[in-house]
């Protein structure tokens, strides 16, 4: 390996030692640049990669709010401004007990590349809360945002920073925000936030739009492979908005789906999930029940309680795993390649481990990358935002439309940048050059920053 990459990857690792996330997927994505890097030695003598992996902002602050008991309870608050070099910064809010700096920061590492291959002017950033808001009244969710964004509104603006939501942050969320942000600065700047309801400046198929986004670029996978979705089995995990999405979409290209999955579990559902069956899973997400309510709803359901599904789903053709980071360790990949499963597409950020998508890929798997596949929803973001600029809103199909222009290009392009360095049909490697070099040359013509 190009020994400036081995130096940039050993610095993370001393400098971010307390977060294994944000080491993981420098390595990933730095490892993939060798060629690059190789045939560009402006890059090196510009620190490119040096600057990337290190933050332009990293904001972290007290969140102090009220709960319904009139108690003061205290959370944390991040905000990762990434990189700006081709737009200002663009990534989601995620409301979690786990969140914290690394996760923060990995998620915003992640969001560079995946925004620079939407090919619109967005950069990358993230943040969120350790708040949890499940368990909490609407009272105390309202107070809870209120106060995080009384001091995330002095880092934002629509040229600045526009967030959107994540885990934990619908658009009841982003609405609370929203309000608060437009208390705080005395006018309405719809453009500020994206993921708004529609009443407001919200986009039409937000809510679907990470799961079609999805689905769509797994349609254009397999046209590579000179095969479609028609009659293909789809294993999915998790049961919210983007696996609902996905679920929508898988079924309307013909394809089935079989498997969601929660912290409880996952459920095997062979005659499909399609239909009400889709639908349902909304009003799980609502009420937080876990997906053993779908087997008791549905009696063609086996659940399977503490398990996941991968390697274990019978007559499967496409593993999808949208749930969270690290869902596939290198275990369940090497049950995957014993199954004979051809295609692991991730949608979560970072749903494999390194070792599990070096073994998969090894033994003949086709694999695409989060960064390019989960790109749908902040594509629409995006879209939100040109809508707020021009005063009126796209109707859906106009909309859907862009979209799936929009992931065709990123699928055609990470391909054509893994054919360019002579990777073959290598979409890992792919997503992460082709993202790379239209940030890397950006970063370089406005000189040392």
């Amino acid at each position: 390996m190009h020994t400036y990459i081995e130096q940039v990857i050993e610095d993370v690792k001393q400098q971010n030692a307390a977060e294994p996330e944000f080491i993981q997927t420098v390595e990933e994505v730095l490892r993939s640049l060798e060629p690059a890097i190789a045939q560009h030695p402006e890059y090196v003598e510009a620190d490119i990669l040096g600057r990337l992996v290190e933050p332009e902002r990293m904001i972290t602050f007290r969140v102090s709010w009220l709960d319904d008991r009139g108690r003061v309870r205290t959370s944390r608050g991040y905000r990762v401004q990434f990189n700006s070099a081709i737009g200002p910064y663009k990534g989601g809010l995620r409301f979690h007990p786990t969140v914290y700096s690394g996760i923060i920061k990995f998620l915003g590492f992640e969001q560079v590349f995946k925004n620079a291959l939407t090919g619109l002017s967005i950069g990358g950033g993230k943040g969120g809360s350790n708040f949890d808001p499940r368990g909490k009244s609407d009272g105390e969710i309202m107070r809870f945002c209120q106060a995080f964004m009384t001091e995330l509104y002095r880092h934002i603006g629509s040229s600045v920073d526009v967030p959107a939501g994540d885990i934990g942050v619908g658009s009841r969320e982003i609405g609370y925000l929203f309000g608060q942000y437009k208390r705080l600065r005395g006018s309405f700047e719809n453009g500020v936030l994206t993921g708004k309801s529609l009443e407001y400046g919200g986009s039409q198929v937000r809510p679907e739009s990470t799961g079609y986004g999805a689905v769509y670029f797994l349609q254009h996978l397999l046209q590579h492979e000179g095969t479609s979705l028609e009659g293909k089995t789809v294993a999915l995990s998790g049961y919210g908005n983007v696996t609902w999405g996905a679920a929508l979409k898988i079924n309307q290209l013909g394809g089935k789906v079989v498997t969601i999955s929660g912290s409880d579990g996952y459920i095997y559902d062979a005659d499909g999930i399609s239909g009400e069956k889709v639908e349902y899973l909304l009003w799980m997400r609502e009420h937080n029940t876990g997906v053993k309510a779908y087997a008791e709803c549905y009696p063609s359901a086996q659940f399977y309680p503490g398990e996941t599904p991968w390697g274990k789903v019978p007559d499967v053709d496409i593993y999808m795993p949208c749930a969270t980071q690290n869902e596939i360790t290198l275990n369940e990949a090497i049950a995957i390649v014993r199954q004979g499963v051809r295609y692991v597409i991730e949608v979560s950020n970072m749903p494999c481990t390194n070792e599990a998508i070096d073994y998969l890929m090894q033994h003949g798997v086709v694999m695409a990358p989060s960064k390019a596949v989960n790109a749908g929803g902040v594509a629409v973001s995006a879209l939100e935002m040109s809508q707020n600029s021009q005063g009126y809103a796209w109707e859906a199909d106009v909309v859907e439309e862009k979209l799936a222009e929009i992931m065709k290009d990123i699928h055609d392009n990470a391909a054509a940048a893994a054919e360019e360095y002579g990777l073959g049909y290598n979409l890992m490697a792919g997503a992460n050059l082709a993202g790379f070099h239209r940030v890397a040359r950006a970063m370089y013509g406005q000189g040392v920053l």
